[in-house]
Parts: C-alpha cells; sequence; structure tokens
C-alpha cells in the first residue's frame, strides 16, 4: 500500500507545481549542465520522508541521484547535511520544493511522535495515532509515526471495528450495538468500543462477561477510555484486568505533552493522539547550492 500511496501522492504534489508546462523559471534562466545541492536541516529532528524525496526526484528527472547520509528515524540536529542531489541543474530546482515539502511534514509527524515516546518511557505504554490524517498521505503519515517510535492504529474504516459515541447513538444503546457485533462481527474482524464513563465500561464488560458464562466467545477485543484523568483510568484498568478475557485498555482524548506521562502511568496499553498527524506542523529545511 505504502508504494501506492507514494507513487500517487507524488503524481498529485508534481502536477500541482507544474502544472502542464514544467518549471518555467528553472527553464529560462539556468543553462544546461550538472550541478550539485546539500538538504540541510534547519532544526532539530526526527527523519522521515526519504522514499518520497526519492520519489521525486526520480519523476521529476531519472537521472537525478539522491544520496543520504541518514536514514529514516535518525535524530539530526540543526546544520546537518542529509543528503545530496547531483544531476541537471534545473532538475535539482525543479524538484527542489516538492521534495523538501515531503520532508518537512513527515519528519514534523516523526519528530512529535518520536517525543511522546520518551516521554512515556518506561512506562510499557505504546504511542498510536489515528485516522486524523492529511487526506491523501495517510500511509505516509503513518509510516513516519512509525519512524519516531510509535505504533498505527487502524488504517480506516475497513480494516477493523470501532465503536464510538455517535454509533452507539445512532444504533439506540450499547446492548443493541453489542448485539449486532455479535450477530454480525465474525471471528476475524477485530472490535474496540469506546466509553467515556465508568458506568458504560461497566456495562460493556458486563454484556461480553454474561456472553462469555454462556460458552460463547468474547465480542470485545479492545476498549477505548476517553477523554478521562489518571484516576478515572486507573479505574477502568482494574475493572478491564478483572475480566475474563484480556481486552487492550487505549486511551485517548486531549493527551499533550503536560499530560502523556502521567495517563501512561495509570496504567493502559496504548495512548492514541491524534495531534501526532494533525497538528505537527512542518520542520524546516533547506537546499543549499
Amino acid at each position: 500500500m505504502i508504494d501506492h500511496a507514494l507513487t500517487a501522492a507524488v503524481q498529485r504534489a508534481l502536477v500541482e507545481d507544474l502544472g502542464d508546462t514544467g518549471d518555467l523559471t528553472s527553464s529560462l534562466t539556468v543553462p544546461p549542465g550538472t550541478g550539485s545541492a546539500r538538504i540541510v536541516a534547519r532544526t532539530d529532528g526526527v527523519l522521515s520522508g526519504t522514499a518520497a524525496v526519492d520519489a521525486v526526484a526520480r519523476t521529476v528527472d531519472p537521472g537525478l541521484a539522491v544520496t543520504w547520509s541518514h536514514r529514516d528515524g535518525d535524530a539530526f540536529r540543526t546544520g546537518e547535511q542529509l543528503a545530496e542531489l547531483r544531476g541537471q541543474s534545473r532538475s535539482v530546482l525543479t524538484a527542489e520544493r516538492t521534495a523538501l515539502n515531503f520532508l518537512g511534514r513527515l519528519s514534523a509527524v516523526a519528530t512529535a511522535t518520536a517525543r511522546m515516546v520518551r516521554l512515556v518511557d518506561g512506562t510499557g505504554v505504546r504511542i498510536a495515532d489515528t485516522r486524523k490524517t492529511t487526506p491523501g498521505l495517510r500511509a505516509l503519515e503513518k509510516e513516519a509515526v512509525r519512524h519516531g517510535g510509535g505504533t498505527n492504529h487502524r488504517f480506516g474504516l475497513h480494516d477493523a471495528i470501532m465503536v464510538k459515541d455517535n454509533h452507539i447513538a445512532l444504533a439506540g444503546g450499547m446492548e443493541q450495538i453489542f448485539d449486532r457485533l455479535a450477530a454480525r462481527s465474525g471471528h476475524m474482524a477485530r472490535v474496540e468500543v469506546e466509553v467515556d464513563t465508568l458506568d458504560q465500561l461497566r456495562h460493556l464488560l458486563g454484556l461480553d462477561a454474561a456472553r462469555m458464562e454462556e460458552g460463547h466467545a468474547p465480542v470485545v477485543h479492545a476498549v477505548l477510555l476517553d477523554n478521562m484523568g489518571p484516576d478515572l483510568i486507573a479505574d477502568g484498568v482494574a475493572q478491564v484486568r478483572a475480566h475474563p478475557a484480556p481486552l487492550v485498555v487505549e486511551v485517548s482524548g486531549g493527551v499533550d505533552a503536560d499530560t502523556v506521562r502521567g495517563l501512561a502511568e495509570a496504567g493502559p496499553d496504548i495512548i492514541s493522539i491524534g495531534a501526532l498527524t494533525h497538528s505537527a506542523g512542518c520542520l524546516d529545511f533547506g537546499l543549499d547550492i
């Protein structure tokens, strides 16, 4: 999936930049000939997006070579040279902005993830992304999360069942949701249910425990404790650990650098953070001739 997504994203980005006529400025002002340029970090961070830069260069000009001195997932400091581009001078300039846009965006995601991973170090909690990604860049941004040391949540609506508050409201309640899942979800589909209160959690666990007492397989594989503080999370985790089936406990909602450690110490398995992608911003890189 990542190769297809990368190719499509690069092609879209280059069409935005080059239109039907190409790089007018470089074609009119720069004479034919070869040259080279360095990609240099203008800030500290964690690298992601080398494949995107390579794909941009290859698409602009198959003769344009990129040599990396760092790999995805490597930390870098301000002023470090990360790569060298060598080939036709016009091609170097044509590829510059699109390549740096990908590198800046994806490295920002990796850097934001790495920061959160460091903040929960020693707790055993994994940091995960969400579906709050840039349209068309989900595969690339989720890969960047992995480069930052995080883990991926479901990719989309198609690969796991995640019941949220709006599903419960529109379905008529937790029991109706549970009955439909028990009848239709199948043994191959993973099921996660979001709860906003500990009363909801007790209700959900009770439904599944009663089903198990009757000799049936459990329906739910994971619970998401949404927008709860450390004390409520610790209580919820204790309830889940006492449940007769093993469940993954995920925490989400308003997580930031100030709160993530306390949430992790309350004992969940995963903390998912939409800001890893929706608020990562873009790191600054320069192309120095």
